[in-house]
C-alpha cells in the first residue's frame, strides 16, 4: 500500500498512485521482454545450426540436428547432442542400422554421425531417418524425413582398350572375386569414429574427374563415376586423408592396385590405380601418413588417383568433406 504525507489533497494522492502504477507497469513489462529475450537467445545457441532440423527434450535436453533436404550422391553429417550421459545411440538410414560412437565435448554427449546416398541408386524423394538415443535404460526416438533432391551430372565420354570397357571371358571370375572382396569391405562398420572433417587432400593434384559424371565409355552408357579423380605424376606420394586401418589391399581388374581405409562409424575410403601400396592390411595409419603411390594400374588411361568415398555402403561424393568442417557441413 503506498503512503503519503500528510497535507496531501484527494486529487494528488490519485494523481501520483496512477504514476506508480504505470510506472511498475513498465518495469514490469521491460523484465518480462528481457527474460524473454535471454531465453530466446539461449534457445539459438541449443538449437540446430541454419538449414537444419532439430527437436529438443527438455527433460534429457536432447537435440537431434538433421538436413531437410539433400543432393543425390551428397553426404550428410547428423548429429545428435545430450545433457547427460547416453547409454547408447542407434541410426537407420537405407535399409541399415549403426550404432555411432559416443563423444564428450564441451559437457555435452555427442554422437556425429556421417551418411549419405548413391548417386547410382538413389531416387529422388523422401528417405525416412530414424535416431534413437537410449538414456537411463529408456528409449527415446526421433523420426525424420529427408527430402533426396536429383542433381544433373556432365556427361563425360573416354575411349579405352576394348578389354576395360567389355573384358575377356577368362577374366569374369577374377572380377566377380574383386567384387565380393569389395562387398566385404566396404560392409565393415568398426565402433570407434576415428574421422575429423574436413579431410586431408590425398595428393595436391587437381580434380579431372568429378563424382556423379555419367560416363559413356567407347560409346556404351556404364555406370556413373562415383568417385574422384585427382591428377598426379607418377610415383607421387598418396597420403590418409584421416586416421583409419587398412582393411584391404590388392589389385583388381579394374581398380588395378587399390586399398581400402576405414575410418570408423561405416566410413570407408578407398584408393585406386596406385604403382603400389606402401601400406598393409591390419595396419593403423595416422592422418597425413603416405599409403601408396599414384600410378595407372587397371582401367586407367594415364596417372592418377581415384579416390573414392563408402558411407554405410553408399558411394558419396568425396569433395564436400575435403571443402567443410563439422559446422559448415551440419549448416547447409
Amino acid at each position: 500500500m503506498l503512503r503519503f504525507p500528510q497535507g496531501i489533497g484527494e486529487r494528488t494522492r490519485k494523481a501520483m498512485t496512477g504514476f506508480c502504477l504505470k510506472t511498475f507497469i513498465k518495469s514490469m513489462t521491460l523484465t518480462v521482454l528481457a527474460a524473454l529475450s535471454l531465453t530466446t537467445v539461449a534457445f539459438a545457441q541449443e538449437a540446430a545450426p541454419k538449414g537444419a532440423d532439430a527437436q529438443k527434450s527438455a527433460e534429457l535436453q536432447l537435440v537431434l540436428a538433421t538436413p531437410k533436404e539433400v543432393y543425390d550422391g551428397q553426404p550428410f553429417l547428423v548429429r545428435l547432442t545430450a545433457g547427460q550421459p547416453m547409454d547408447k545411440v542407434m541410426v537407420y538410414w537405407l535399409d541399415r542400422e549403426f550404432s555411432p560412437s559416443i563423444t564428450v565435448w564441451n559437457n555435452r554427449h555427442v554422437a556425429l554421425v556421417m551418411l549419405g546416398t548413391d548417386v547410382l541408386t538413389i531416387k529422388a524423394g523422401e528417405q525416412e531417418l530414424v535416431v534413437v538415443a537410449i538414456v537411463n535404460g529408456e528409449r527415446n526416438t526421433f523420426k525424420r524425413k529427408v527430402r533426396i533432391i536429383k542433381r544433373k551430372y556432365p556427361t563425360q565420354r573416354l575411349t579405352l582398350p576394348k578389354k576395360m570397357v567389355s573384358p575377356p571371358k577368362e577374366e569374369h571370375e577374377r572380377i566377380a572375386n574383386d567384387r565380393k572382396a569389395v562387398k566385404a569391405a566396404l560392409e565393415t562398420i568398426s565402433p570407434q569414429r576415428r574421422w575429423l572433417l574436413p579431410f586431408e587432400r590425398p595428393v595436391s593434384g587437381v580434380v579431372s574427374s568429378r563424382y556423379g559424371l555419367r560416363r559413356i565409355l567407347n560409346d556404351k552408357p556404364k555406370n556413373p563415376h562415383r568417385g574422384l579423380d585427382l591428377q598426379g605424376e607418377e610415383g607421387t606420394p598418396v597420403k590418409a586423408p584421416a586416421t583409419g586401418e587398412v582393411i584391404l589391399v590388392d589389385d583388381h581388374y579394374y581398380a588395378g592396385n587399390s586399398l581400402y581405409l576405414d575410418h570408423g562409424n561405416g566410413v570407408i575410403t578407398m584408393y585406386f590405380h596406385l604403382a603400389q601400396a606402401l601400406v598393409e592390411e591390419g595396419q593403423i595409419v595416422r592422418r597425413g601418413e603416405k599409403i601408396g603411390l599414384v600410378g595407372k594400374t587397371g582401367r586407367a588411361t594415364g596417372a592418377h588417383l581415384h579416390w573414392g568415398v563408402s558411407v554405410l555402403g553408399q558411394l558419396v561424393d568425396p569433395e564436400p568433406l575435403l571443402e567443410n568442417t563439422v559446422g559448415t557441413l551440419l549448416a547447409q
